[in-house]
């Protein structure tokens, strides 16, 4: 399976559209399988229950229509309120979380149950008859005692997807409110954030060095854009065949243009492989979190930077995000950060992705966020408690020797913006954190 084919997918079941269209055709296939039980007279055995009174021809098509234009009503303003609690966290939170508001499950499952419903009620509608009219079919006569034809069984499963609706309703308006809360858009990126991590580097309390890169000829970039997805399997497979060794150059985020090196390629001509090569990699024009703990950092370190801009001033939500970063590089530091590509094979895997280091995650994450943070006292001092916590669980000096580099760098920084009684509690501060951290 290529990158493309992969990336596809991920992306398939991540767009909005993908489960009211998925919901619709289940709601189709669901209405002509509920009228054609009725058309075969299974819905005789409702006339033995008491409690369920048959519906009239009138009654059912007054209620489906209801139904039908209530439901897809309902759908347009939850698209609307969706439109604009998106369009409200991309100008308070940073465009780039445009995209995890468009794929949450609740409101794209809350959309495809109103749509669903809709294309249910549309289509059981038209299958019912008047009382004066002929029915469609000899069989439509008998599916009910009463007059014209009723689909009586597709009626009551219309009532529970009433009934459904009304639930989906309730949760999505409690939803919706929840999920702009920053503390729970925060959360949704660290929880995410850690779980990238663990993937992409699964060994623990391994402090191994990265395989160096073997050169070779440079294989170059055909398009422009950002990586997207890298097939490492598809690589690995190629160079086996080939017998070659791939020493990539860019890692999933990186943007490329055309003619810029994506690997060197050693042991046989690129150009003899560029055509299968092109299958491992996926272009485009925006950055994804799949394969890219990075891209989820930057959200992180984007909120921190709006959040502490003299326009919001809320150093709160910076400390926030202060904390998911502390999660984040305590997760990265306690990880050997060789990337597996080749499973089993690692020994002699003749793919080798860019080496990543602790250096480059701390200077992605606190690194960025540094400059700001350094001119709120408050986050600044939490900034020197998040490294000290950050460094409790990696056992590598090398790592927490990184951590305390970057304290000092924020030291640094805070001495040039804070004056008065704000630099000597930050001092205070940093004293006992030197004190603590070693």
């Amino acid at each position: 399976m290529t990158a493309d084919i992969r990336f596809f997918w991920a992306r398939l079941n991540a767009n909005y559209w993908f489960y009211p269209a998925l919901f619709s055709i289940i709601a189709a296939a669901l209405a002509f399988g509920m009228v054609g039980l009725d058309r075969a007279g299974f819905a005789e055995v409702l006339n033995d229950v008491d409690w369920i009174v048959p519906a009239r021809p009138k009654g059912a098509s007054d209620m489906l229509t209801v139904m039908a234009g209530s439901m897809i009503g309902v759908a347009s303003t939850v698209f609307s309120i969706t439109i604009a609690a998106v369009a409200y966290a991309s100008g308070n939170y940073g465009p780039r979380l445009l995209t995890n508001f468009m794929e949450d499950r609740g409101n794209q499952l809350s959309l495809a149950t109103f749509i669903g419903s809709f294309v249910y009620a549309l289509i059981v509608l038209r299958a019912v008859r008047a009382e004066d009219e002929t029915p469609a079919t000899g069989a439509d006569a008998a599916a009910t005692a009463l007059p014209g034809f009723t689909p009586q069984l597709s009626l009551l499963v219309a009532y529970a997807l009433m009934g459904l609706c009304v639930a989906v309703l309730v949760f999505f308006l409690n939803h919706i409110p929840s999920s702009i809360r920053i503390n729970k858009v925060l959360k949704g990126i660290g929880d995410r954030l850690l779980e990238a991590i663990r993937e992409t580097y699964p060994v623990e309390d391994e402090f191994s060095d990265a395989v160096e890169p073997v050169g070779g000829k440079p294989l170059l970039a055909w398009g422009t854009g950002y990586v997207q997805m890298i097939d490492f399997e598809d690589l690995e497979g190629i160079a086996r065949d080939c017998g070659c060794t791939f020493s990539l150059r860019v890692r999933t985020g990186d943007f490329v243009h055309r003619d810029m090196p994506l690997m060197d390629i050693d042991g046989c001509e690129p150009d003899d492989i560029e055509k299968k090569v092109r299958g491992g990699f996926t272009l485009g024009s925006t950055r994804t979190p799949e394969q890219d703990p990075q891209f989820l950092i930057d959200e992180l370190v984007e909120i921190g930077l709006r959040a502490l801009s003299p326009g919001i001033n809320d150093p709160f939500t910076a400390i926030t995000a202060l904390h998911w970063l502390g999660a984040a590089t305590a997760e990265i530091g306690r990880r050997d950060l060789r990337k597996d590509v080749c499973g089993e094979d690692a020994d002699d895997c003749p793919v080798i992705p860019v080496a990543d280091n602790f250096d480059h995650y701390v200077k992605r994450g606190f690194g960025a966020i540094r400059s700001a943070v350094a001119s709120s006292p408050i986050a600044a001092e939490v900034m020197l408690d998040t490294l000290a916590n950050a460094a409790v669980p990696i056992k590598d000096e090398r790592r927490q020797k990184l951590l305390k580099v970057e304290a000092e760098r924020l030291a640094d920084q805070a001495r040039l913006i804070l004056v008065g009684p704000d630099l000597e509690q930050f001092e205070d501060h940093l004293t006992a954190f030197n004190k603590s951290f070693w």
